[in-house]
């Protein structure tokens, strides 16, 4: 039988990919969202909407086909005994079902005291990396996996003079050395500097790098593309098991009952222990299992 409410937190590409799957599969039932802000399309973030700031409402997701209740709040706790979601509007939210997609936040480099590091993760943090680059000549991206080289390429389509610094040859182990080299040729035919390097933020506003020989490479824009760190911590407390991420099965099925998660925050359990593959395609695939698994329909119904 379907569960008569279900609550999904998270709106970006797992939670929006629940809720459509939900309802293309014959769910009738109460459908909330929980998430403090539009659901995000990330991928256009370090392409289209770093280059032009009229691509920013193509990225937001639209949800109101979908007859779901909206709460424009973030979720503070899951309380498994009451079945409820308490969130900072100091409202609380019930289900039968509930589907964690609270994705990952931007993993941060700078030391406490520091101001000014950018990431890219949201339409604001492309809004404030595209100004930034407006009125710079000079970029250090530190980080050279596909988000980095994307946004190395946008600095430097912009005109600025970049360095990207990362202790691993460009994609190399996830392309391989021959993809791997002809990125790099392409990336260095647009005036992009390689080091291989670790790299230490410089000043306060973050005014460039240091490398591991000493050498302090001055830029105006530092962005790190660093990878990411799960959003679990409104789940502290609540007996469900992480590890780098939500815990989950093959079925999205977390360590409590009735409790499923999908996307960048799920971990799922591997005979070779636990695998967490924060890539557009997995997050969807997640989505798709977990509605499936909600409905106690098999996934290519």
């Amino acid at each position: 039988m379907s569960p008569r409410d279900v609550v999904v937190v998270g709106g970006s590409t797992a939670g929006a990919t629940v809720l459509r799957e939900l309802r293309s599969r014959g769910y009738e039932g109460r459908l909330t969202l929980v998430d403090p802000e539009p659901g995000t399309n990330r991928p256009p973030l370090s392409k289209a909407v770093l280059a032009d700031a009229a691509a920013e409402d193509s990225v937001l997701m639209d949800h109101s086909s979908l007859d779901v209740e909206l709460v424009r709040a973030r979720a503070t706790a899951l309380h498994h005994a009451g079945r409820t979601v308490s969130t900072d509007d100091g409202s609380t939210h019930r289900f039968d079902a509930l589907v964690v997609a609270t994705g990952s936040r931007a993993r941060r480099i700078a030391a406490p005291w520091q101001t000014g590091e950018l990431v890219l993760r949201s339409v604001e943090d492309a809004r404030r990396v595209r100004r930034r680059f407006a009125d710079a000549s000079t970029a250090v991206v530190v980080g050279a996996g596909f988000l980095g080289l994307e946004v190395a390429t946008a600095a430097a389509t912009a005109g600025l003079r970049v360095t990207v610094v990362d202790v691993d040859p460009p994609l190399q182990r996830l392309l391989g050395d021959h993809l791997a080299t002809a990125i790099c040729e392409r990336a260095a035919a647009l005036g992009i500097d390689f080091r291989r390097s670790g790299a230490v933020l410089m000043g306060d506003p973050v005014r460039g790098v240091r490398l591991d020989d000493g050498v302090e490479l001055a830029a105006e824009v530092v962005v790190s593309c660093v990878g990411d760190e799960p959003v679990t911590d409104w789940l502290h407390g609540s007996g469900l098991e992480t590890d780098h991420g939500v815990v989950i099965d093959e079925h999205a099925r977390t360590t409590l009952a009735d409790v499923y998660a999908a996307g960048d925050v799920a971990t799922v359990r591997t005979p070779d222990g636990a695998v967490r593959r924060p890539f557009w395609a997995n997050a969807v695939a997640h989505g798709r299992v977990a509605a499936a698994t909600v409905l106690g329909q098999p996934v290519d119904t």
